[in-house]
């Protein structure tokens, strides 16, 4: 899977449930839950909470190369499931592992990598035939980064096992584990349907695009702001949430939204202080980018395995922002963790 800013965005879907049993899953696997795959050379890490220190749960694995690039790349989501730290950007991680392409071997790279066939094409067929899995992965399929060499972006001369100190290394007591699922893709263009019906959609959205910027610019220009405000907040109503429900509503059962170096939706209006809350990439210093997010109805489907009572994870949406250079150091076997920004479901709070 790999988009860019000029390519439709891609929307996850869920899709049937992955049995260990019946289906074989690796760091090629796109999925929900269960537990996570890491390249071979990795040590099989067990992130912490940044709140209580406890252990995190596998949330979601998405297996996403870049265009160009001779290295597979995965990104896995971790969250804390207590409760108390639910909601709070500190409980979630991210954490981005990258391995080379092993020669002679069958695979995505280093050609483009496909939009959606990762995804879509192979979601009927789980692959067991050849000693390969359902999306392009066999046992001997990965070498060491070590044997292969090659040239790779440079970067900076950081001690990760300094920058995750607040991972270890699986122990006993381990966290819950949720049921894992398959991710499904579609191009979000695809759900607009025909030509005709894509420009009426299309044209909607710049008519309610406009009325917003109408509203915003003569907030700004009015001397009497607050007064204004609250005219137009009781007569319009929360923009941003207004355009992230605008935005899902052509398919509300969508999971997560793909687009590196897109534009995220906003669930909420984003803090003012968003650009000094976006850190540095820990491994290379090196600013970040949006890459994908995860959506409300993704709640849904967090079913721990042990079929537990406990409260679920709670979030309105998941912001994850990358390295823009995705920057890897050859030979690496462990993890550069990436950025989330966690925003509450507003209606969390009639809850509360």
């Amino acid at each position: 899977m790999a988009c860019s800013a000029q390519d439709s965005t891609l929307i996850g879907l869920c899709d049937g449930q992955l049995d260990p049993k019946r289906h074989r899953s690796s760091f090629l696997t796109n999925k929900v839950g269960g537990e996570p795959d890491w390249p071979p050379v990795f040590s099989r890490l067990s992130p912490r909470c940044g709140l209580c220190g406890g252990l995190s749960v596998h949330v979601v694995q998405v297996y996403c190369p870049l265009q160009a690039s001779p290295y597979h790349r995965t990104l896995h989501l971790f969250a804390c499931p207590r409760p108390d730290c639910s909601g709070r950007s500190e409980s979630w991680t991210a954490l981005r592992s990258q391995s080379l392409e092993a020669p002679g071997r069958p695979g995505p790279l280093p050609a483009p990598a496909p939009l959606v066939s990762d995804w879509c094409e192979s979601a009927d067929d789980w692959g067991m035939e050849d000693g390969f899995d359902g999306w392009g992965g066999g046992p001997d399929r990965i070498q060491d980064p070590q044997e292969l060499g090659g040239e790779v972006p440079p970067v900076c001369d950081a001690d990760v096992s300094q920058q995750l100190q607040h991972l270890c290394l699986s122990e006993s007591g381990d966290p819950p584990v949720f049921c894992p699922f398959f991710i499904n893709v579609v191009e979000e263009s695809d759900l607009y349907g025909e030509d005709e019906e894509l420009e009426h959609a299309q044209e909607l959205l710049r008519d309610y695009e406009r009325r917003e910027k109408m509203e915003v610019g003569m907030l700004e220009e009015s001397s009497c702001s607050i007064e204004k405000y609250e005219k137009t907040d009781a007569k319009h109503g929360d923009a941003a949430f207004s355009r992230f429900m605008k935005t899902i509503s052509l398919c509300p059962q969508q999971i997560l939204r793909y687009c590196r170096g897109g534009k995220p939706v906003f669930i909420s209006k984003p803090p003012s202080s968003m650009a000094q809350l976006l850190s540095a990439c820990s491994s290379c210093g090196g600013s970040r980018t949006f890459e994908l997010q995860l959506m409300p109805a993704l709640v849904h489907y967090l079913q721990r395995k042990d079929r537990s009572s406990e409260a679920e994870l709670e979030f309105g949406t998941v912001l994850v922002y990358t390295c823009s250079t995705s920057c890897w150091t050859s030979g690496s076997e462990s993890a550069v963790e990436e950025f989330c920004f966690v925003q509450t479901d507003p209606d969390q709070q009639l809850f509360k």
